[in-house]
Order: structure tokens, then sequence, then C-alpha cells
């Protein structure tokens, strides 16, 4: 399949350069996010792009930051690129005063896989001075070059053009990474696969924490893709690992910094009797999941969780993904919700037949339901229920 320009490409420039803020890119390791910059470099007359692990920038950057905004004409517009510049000690600051003394016509990119997103939950330095982004693997719109639909348009509008089952089927394969998904290789996934697991705990953690048993942590990782789906047990996870329920949690905070999973946390709000704290966990990289159930509910959780991300970080509205479960094990997989007020509850399913359970929650929620099925060729409203229901394709919908 042809490579399309992603799906942020044209808001960071809209949005942030155009409008001189910084573009903050984050999201998992091999994403794309240094590709999206490079693409953005090449809408610039000049531009330099950095890299953290670059020795002669590092001590560029220890003596003299404000040499990587010097260009030979500073009439001319201009775009520098800092590439994982998080790992440097003091970058907040350092950043800080290049933006403010930085020549006019002069834009920045930040780009990075962990505390961009880590460091803007404390104090921000940098308030008012950049916007946001982040960046998840292709979904399946994006891979054929489809725009993502505004808010309305995917509530109200589920029976749009149709994608195809080829890429349906090439993603849940070769999963969204750019590297495995474009070679096109079940080999070279594998062994993409390993090796990207082994840099995230490996590396990205050694960088990231002070955890020294980095191999409990390897084991960890390995037992993940078993609980997807389910209400996640860190008691389960404290026996497995022989290890304290304090120290597992801070393993799982710390991979989920690193955009090794996300997870959702369930809805209670209107909800009787409703689960308050067990989340729910997604693996950015779905091909790790190995059975077809949990893997394309995987699938549609990552699908969902861009669209609510891009939505916010576009400034469409504030959009957060939930899931539902009740004391009595009754359950739909994902509630969407706008202002924290229900928008839309979501069941995947492998096969067609509306599941019956939203039912139980729809009174409460008042919201329209949909059903995503891996199944083509499935398009069906229900119209005897309090909201309409929909049960709709996986690639009619994404």
């Amino acid at each position: 399949m042809a490579l399309h320009d992603r799906d942020l490409l044209k808001p960071i420039q809209s949005l942030a350069l155009d409008d001189g803020k910084m573009a903050f890119i984050s999201g998992p390791r091999q994403v794309g996010k240094t590709t999206l910059a490079r693409q953005l470099m090449g809408r610039y007359p000049q531009s330099h792009y950095f890299n953290w692990d670059q020795l002669e920038f590092r001590r560029v950057w220890a003596k003299s930051p404000s040499e990587v905004i010097q260009f030979n004409d500073e009439r001319r517009k201009s775009l520098v690129v800092l590439d994982e510049i998080h790992k440097a000690t003091g970058w907040k600051s350092r950043l800080k005063g290049i933006y403010d003394t930085r020549p006019a016509g002069t834009q920045i990119v930040v780009t990075g896989s962990a505390r961009l997103n880590y460091f803007r939950k404390g104090g921000d330095s940098l308030m008012g001075r950049y916007l946001h982004f982040r960046l998840n693997p292709f979904t399946l719109g994006e891979l054929e070059g489809r725009k993502i639909p505004s808010p309305d348009e995917f509530r109200n509008h589920l029976g749009g053009s149709e994608g195809t089952q080829e890429g349906l089927e090439l993603l849940l394969r070769l999963s969204g990474f750019p590297d495995p998904l474009f070679k096109g290789s079940a080999q070279k996934h594998l062994l993409w696969q390993r090796n990207r697991v082994d840099q995230v705990v490996r590396e990205d953690l050694r960088d990231f924490s002070r955890i020294l048993d980095l191999g409990k942590v390897e084991l960890l990782a390995s037992l993940l893709p078993e609980k997807v789906g389910s209400p996640l047990s860190v008691q389960s996870l404290r026996e497995d690992l022989e290890t304290s329920h304090e120290t597992v949690t801070r393993w799982l905070n710390s991979l989920t910094e690193l955009y090794y999973f996300f997870s959702l946390r369930p809805y209670s709000r209107k909800i009787a009797r409703s689960l308050k704290k067990e989340q729910k966990i997604y693996l950015y990289d779905w091909t790790e999941v190995k059975k077809s159930g949990p893997q394309f509910e995987n699938f549609v959780a990552l699908h969902l969780q861009k669209l609510c991300q891009f939505w916010t970080d576009t400034g469409q509205g504030t959009f957060e993904l939930f899931y539902l479960r009740d004391k009595e094990k009754k359950e739909v997989d994902f509630l969407i919700c706008e202002n924290r007020q229900p928008w839309l509850t979501v069941e995947s399913k492998l096969s067609a037949g509306l599941d019956p359970t939203f039912k139980k929650f729809q009174p409460a929620l008042g919201c329209p339901h949909l059903q995503i099925t891996r199944q083509s060729g499935v398009f069906k409203r229900i119209k005897d229920t309090i909201a309409p229901a929909y049960e709709v394709s996986a690639n009619r919908v994404f």
C-alpha cells in the first residue's frame, strides 16, 4: 500500500507551527515520530534535525543551546526538530530560553517517547508555548488515506465509506507500526517485535527510571498480553512476580509512560453497582495478543483511543475512553465520553449478531450504541432501543 501523510501532519502545521507555538509529538517507540518530523521539515526552506543520541549535539546543548536555532538567513522560515531532548537534564528551562529568544519565523518541534507526556503532570514552565500531539500506530483509515471524521460525522454517519478487508487483515497480522507494516513480512515482523520489547524494557526503562530488576520487568511485560481485555489484577501479578503490590504498580506506571500499553478506567458515575478501580489494559502492538477475541478488542481499543486523542489534541472537544462493568459482571467494552458525559458505547465482536448487554446500561447513559464486528459487509441499525444502536463491520467504521 502507498504511504500517505500521517493524520497529524496538517493539524500540527496549522494549529501549532503556523500560530508560532512549539509542537510536542509523543508516542510509542518506532511509531513514526521522526518520519513525521522530517515531513514537516520538508515544508520549510531551512531546517535542522538534532537527536539527543548524537554526541556533537549533546556538546552543543551543554555549552550553547542557542546554536541549534542559528541559520544562514534569519529572514527565511525555518524549522528545528529536537528528538528525544527530554533525556537532557533541565531541558525544559533551556528550551524555554531558546523559544523566547528565537528569530522570527523559526519554529520548533520536539519529539519523544516518554517524558514529554510525563512532565506535563507537574509544574510546566513552558505553559502557553506549545501544543501537545499524541501519535499512534497506523489505523485502518490512516493506512488507506481516509480523513479522520469529526465527532459528529463519526457518531451520526457510521454507514460511510468502506475500507478494504485486505487492509484490516494486514494490520491485524503485522501491527500498526510502520516498519513491520510496510515491509509486509511475518518473519521481519517477529524479529522487529522481539527487538522493540527489548528496547523498551532494557533501554528506555533504564533511561526513564531507577528500576534495577529489569529481568522481572521483562517478565511482567511478557505476562501483559494475556491480561488484555479483562480487569487487571495487580495482586495476581504480584504473586506471579513474587514482589510487592507497590513495586508492581510502579513498574506498570513506568511501562505506561513509555507507551508499552495504555489503560482504561471503569465509568461509574451513572452506573449502579459499577466497578470503580480495576483498570483494563491494551497494548500499542496488538499483535502481541495471540487470542483472536482479545486481539480484535485491543485493535478496536487503540482505534477508539486514537480518535479520542486526535479530537482532543486538535481542539474538537474533550474526549475520553472508559469501559463499563458492574458487579454482576455485565460489561460493555468501551464508553466514549465528551466532557465526562456519556457519548457513545462500543462493543467489539468477531462475528455478526448484536450483543444485548448494552441495553442494561442504556437507560442510565442515554447515548447511542455501536457494535463493531470483524466480519465484513455488516451494517444494521436497530430502532427499538432508547437511543440508536448500530452493528457495523470494522472496515466500515475505521
